[in-house]
């Protein structure tokens, strides 16, 4: 079962958004990251080995103009878990 701890969407320019990924970068790289906004935080201690995923997607809508395109970033890993490195499975590049 999925319980959303957290959970934020807002509109931004592409260079602030780059921004705030280079933030979640640091703090990935540190092993922890405290997400807030109003009253609500949530800490997380992020572990040395995660799955990271990268998904590409593309919708159209018929009441829409052109077509929607994501790309979404998600890290997981399991708590209390720390894992053997990952074995690579077709490494992405990015450029």
């Amino acid at each position: 079962m999925e319980h959303v701890l957290f959970k934020s969407e807002e509109k931004k320019k592409s260079v602030d958004a780059a921004a705030v990924m280079r933030i979640i970068a640091d703090k990935l790289e540190a092993g922890e990251i405290a997400l807030s906004r109003g009253g609500e935080e949530v800490r997380l201690s992020i572990p040395e080995t995660v799955t990271l995923e990268l998904k590409v997607e593309e919708e159209t809508s018929p009441g829409r103009s052109g077509v929607k395109k994501s790309l979404e970033i998600e890290i997981e890993w399991v708590e209390g878990q720390q894992g053997d490195p990952a074995e690579p499975s077709g490494e992405v590049s990015i450029s």
